[in-house]
């Protein structure tokens, strides 16, 4: 673009115009050929009414053009609110309110962002269609003014919603399958969520689906009990869903396979429903807390392993610095076949247990070091790539190496030496095993999906009811029949 054409869109004289057109009449009809951008982009941008209009009157089809960044001047002039430019544009085609950026996004979706509430107002009675946009993401103009702290414009789209009876678009969803709800319970929008469901709500009864499921299978209030924060926030939040009738996404999935079917009889999901109360307490506990994806924190995750990762390094090396029994305190060898002395022979430092009893010691060895170097395993996979990490692998390394020392010393004779090594070139190699496994567990499951979860731990569970319950038949007087 012409120097001095731009100077004349960002200050807003006409007359500079005039002249550059009086000397290059074709001047308007090059731009297209050299530049996305148009006088009218700019003059839209910085508010320059004056010479919008002349422009429009010049060049009307620049009203249209995109420039490199996807954005026309009825999206310019609505991301920086000025009411009377939209209103110039939108005389030469209203459909302009609804072109679409490179990112989905429209003069609508940029006011909405942006909090410019009389452009929204104004857009809104020029072209009601444009609310039903969405972005590349599925985002609604109700996404965006939650997402972007936008409460007044977010009001008054609610507000137009309901005059217009089109209140629907409040369960839109977006790519991740979330409603404008579950958006304000993971944003802790306390004020957003009054709005939809509170007692002084302009919402009709029931148009909010209060109980709809993402992606992730979650519900709002699986979202704010499944992220809490600190604050009154977090509690105000869950008493306004639950006073709404919120439930937990697992609740609805009992009552939909509980629910009766059109013949009146109960039909029960066989793959869901638990076959006894051990197993709906078992699915309980499960449900709520088992990891899931979208729910829970990789972060938060990473460190809750590492806290138990920790406890367990620790727990196992102070256990094998101290055994069962503890140490020699002295030398106790037979100095000819004649002495009295009934004790066997022992070495002072080393175990008790492992002298008197070789099976537990070797049982106690290799399950306590089974638990000490899976743990330093865990710590090491955990901590990847973490600042400081070799210096963290080098204390790692050291702590394993004493410890096998340690062992090494504390058993007594040469079996036991020799079982240490061997335990201690197993355990190292476990990492390696259970990589191994979970590849071929991962395949299995592809090629062998199990019809519902926790089978295994639920025929378990029943199978423990089922010996407790006959224990009771067998020790208490009560009839065991019913």
């Amino acid at each position: 673009m012409n120097g001095r054409l731009l100077e004349a869109a960002q200050t807003g004289n006409v007359g500079i115009l005039f002249e550059l057109l009086k000397a290059h009449p074709l001047a308007l009809h090059a731009i297209p050929l050299t530049s996305n951008e148009t006088p009218l982009h700019v003059a839209s941008m910085v508010g320059q009414l004056n010479f919008v209009k002349e422009m429009i009157g010049l060049k009307p089809e620049f009203t249209g053009k995109l420039n490199q960044d996807g954005f026309s001047p009825m999206h310019l002039a609505s991301a920086n609110g000025y009411l009377e430019i939209v209103r110039e544009l939108m005389k030469v085609d209203s459909s302009h309110s609804r072109l679409s950026s490179g990112d989905g996004r429209t003069p609508l979706h940029l006011a909405v962002l942006n909090g410019r509430i009389d452009v929204i107002h104004e857009l809104l009675s020029s072209c009601p269609e444009s609310v039903e946009d969405v972005t590349f993401n599925g985002n609604t103009t109700l996404h965006l003014a939650v997402l972007n702290n936008q409460f007044e414009a977010l009001k008054v789209i609610v507000e137009w919603l309901k005059q217009h009876d089109k209140e629907a678009l409040l369960n839109w969803t977006d790519k991740q399958g979330n409603a404008v709800l579950h958006i304000a319970t993971f944003t802790k929008r306390r004020e957003v969520i009054e709005l939809l469901l509170g007692k002084d709500t302009v919402i009709s009864a029931g148009a909010v689906e209060i109980n709809a499921l993402n992606e992730c299978s979650l519900t709002a209030l699986d979202i704010v009990q499944g992220f809490p924060i600190e604050g009154a926030n977090y509690w105000q939040i869950e008493k306004i869903l639950l006073a709404a009738g919120a439930k937990r996404a697992h609740d609805i999935l009992h009552l939909v396979s509980a629910a009766p079917n059109a013949s009146g009889e109960d039909h029960i999901d066989e793959s869901t429903a638990p076959s006894s109360s051990s197993g709906t307490l078992f699915d309980g506990i499960a449900s709520t807390f088992r990891f899931q994806k979208g729910r829970d924190s990789p972060s938060e995750v990473r460190s809750d392993l590492l806290v138990v990762a920790a406890l367990i390094a620790m727990a196992t090396y102070q256990a094998g610095l101290s055994p069962p029994g503890g140490y020699w305190q002295d030398d106790n060898l037979p100095i000819n076949a004649n002495s009295t002395n009934t004790d066997q022979p022992h070495h002072a430092g080393k175990s008790i247990l492992g002298t008197k009893s070789t099976f537990s010691y070797g049982l106690f060895l290799f399950s306590n070091s089974a638990g000490f170097y899976m743990s330093i395993y865990l710590t090491h996979v955990l901590t990847w790539r973490f600042p400081l990490w070799l210096e963290l692998q080098m204390c790692l390394f050291g702590m394993a190496i004493t410890y096998f020392n340690a062992m090494v010393q504390q058993s007594p004779g040469v079996f036991l030496v020799t079982f240490d090594i061997y335990a201690g070139v197993v355990q190292l190699s476990l990492p390696l095993v259970f990589l191994g496994a979970r590849v071929l567990y991962e395949k299995w499951r592809r090629t062998h999906p199990s019809p519902s979860n926790y089978s295994l731990l639920k025929l378990v569970a029943s199978g423990v009811r089922l010996l407790y319950v006959k224990w009771r038949c067998r020790h208490r007087s009560f009839n065991c029949g019913q």
